[in-house]
């Protein structure tokens, strides 16, 4: 199946911390296909913090989506997440945007991720690597969906 991850992270060596997750997601959830450049964004919900570093990386899984959240968390803790703060600072954040048309809703896990639509920080990379990919519930485009996004937050690839 195909999936949609973002990577996020905004402490320590962002760009390193990024090459390192998707080392793992290549080891441990799936052959990367695609992958976005990296962008410079503000953070979203708790603004008072450093800027990220964000990307989405398209990913062919033989996972169910319950396996791929375990093991993009277990990701996460290995290279230092603590989860304090919803929407805080953080070492690496990795989000499942899509898995393919699947529309899913469980206690730990919802497919498609709820606030993607809402985002400039993961439509931007989003629409670079599935620029006509369809939200199932939505049924808009990711190209749609960033034209229609009212989050006027900076989102500028990065140049080191």
């Amino acid at each position: 199946m195909t999936t949609f991850l973002l990577l996020g992270a905004n402490l320590g060596d962002r760009v390193l911390t990024l090459r390192r997750a998707a080392d793992l997601i290549a080891q441990r959830v799936g052959t990367v296909t695609q992958w976005s450049r990296l962008y410079e964004t503000a953070p979203w919900g708790v603004t008072d913090q450093p800027s990220f570093l964000n990307q989405v990386l398209v990913v062919d899984t033989a996972l169910v989506p319950e396996a791929v959240l375990d093991q993009t968390q277990a990701i996460e803790h290995e290279l230092g997440r603590v989860r304090l703060n919803k929407w805080g600072a953080r070492l690496i954040d990795i989000d499942l945007l899509y898995y393919d048309q699947l529309r899913l809703q469980t206690d730990r896990l919802t497919v498609p991720h709820p606030f993607l639509h809402e985002r400039r920080f993961t439509l931007v990379p989003l629409a670079e690597v599935a620029p006509d990919f369809q939200h199932p519930v939505l049924a808009k485009t990711s190209l749609a969906l960033l034209a229609s996004c009212t989050d006027t937050s900076e989102v500028s690839v990065y140049e080191p």
